[in-house]
């Protein structure tokens, strides 16, 4: 293909000279489909084997392409980079590596659980650094918008599009004096907020809350409710050193993990999170604490 011949990344001309033949050569082999993904995998590869040339380390692609190297060059040579950059190379290194060295299993490519950061859960400590940030936002809107988004996430389990068109009266109290969300939109429900949650949700509403009005639960002097809602807020925000940043997915994702791990019954935590499939249930697997061997073998017999 034209563009792996014509196309040479910025790298010095002796370890070009070094590499770029077998680059190209595993490129072209590789069969990609366009000349942008040719300039793309080829990009990826010649980086990943300047990196291993000058660490003297084999840099013949069917070496760089293992998934332990392709993680070795990611950890050693790309941290500079934003995840986003780094999920890219990885992609771009692991279609090379599918195409060079076929599936990792004979029968076919293994179902893996993803274990992104997006589905990451907060730890206990990071909560409570949110929770901290929150409180020491330098205003009324920023504080309770923040204070909302972490009751929301941590407490109910709601998505970014599930917090944007909430009003103030969708929260209530239930029968068994809980505080109960109503869901709207595609996946409209009604869900109890945790306990630990609850009173940080009821004292963000009531100063929402305008008598008479329905307003909007989470920015609710802001009549703008774009996709970006969040996000834009959340760019607003504060950040003391150290504290991470709030995802609602990986907010939403804690909420699933603590759920599992308490043992709900799947079908009530499926409603609650409001879940028609377990592919969200999957992403979050590889963050749940198992039982120890004697717990498992108690759970077994009493089964």
């Amino acid at each position: 293909m034209d563009a792996i011949e014509r196309y040479q990344p910025r790298l010095p001309s002796p370890v070009w000279e070094r590499i770029g033949p077998d680059c190209r050569r595993a490129v072209t082999k590789a069969k990609p489909a366009t000349p942008k993904e040719a300039r793309d995998c080829l990009g990826a590869l010649a980086h990943a084997a300047a990196h291993a040339y000058t660490s003297g380390r084999p840099t013949k692609a069917e070496h760089l392409l293992t998934p332990e190297a392709i993680e070795w060059y990611l950890a050693t040579s790309c941290l500079h980079l934003r995840e986003a950059s780094r999920a890219n190379l990885r992609g771009h290194l692991n279609k090379l590596r599918r195409a060079l060295l076929g599936p990792d299993l004979v029968t076919g490519n293994a179902a893996a659980y993803s274990g992104s950061n997006a589905s990451c859960p907060y730890t206990k400590p990071e909560q409570a650094q949110l929770y901290a940030s929150a409180r020491a936002q330098p205003t009324d809107e920023l504080r309770y918008g923040f204070l909302t988004l972490l009751a929301l996430g941590f407490g109910c389990a709601l998505g970014s599009p599930e917090v944007i068109p909430l009003r103030t009266h969708d929260v209530r109290k239930a029968h068994n004096d809980a505080v109960a969300v109503a869901v709207r939109g595609q996946r409209a429900r009604v869900v109890l907020c945790r306990k630990a949650w609850a009173h940080t949700l009821t004292e963000a509403t009531a100063w929402a809350l305008r008598p008479g009005q329905a307003r909007y639960l989470f920015r609710p002097h802001s009549h703008a409710r774009g996709t970006n809602t969040v996000t834009d807020f959340l760019a607003r925000t504060k950040k003391p050193p150290g504290t991470p940043a709030l995802v609602m997915g990986r907010a939403r994702a804690t909420w699933l993990v603590d759920a599992i791990e308490a043992r709900m019954h799947l079908p009530t935590l499926m409603a609650a999170a409001g879940l028609t499939t377990l592919r969200s249930i999957d992403r979050v697997l590889p963050y749940v604490r198992n039982l120890s061997p004697d717990q498992a073998a108690a759970a077994l017999k009493e089964l």
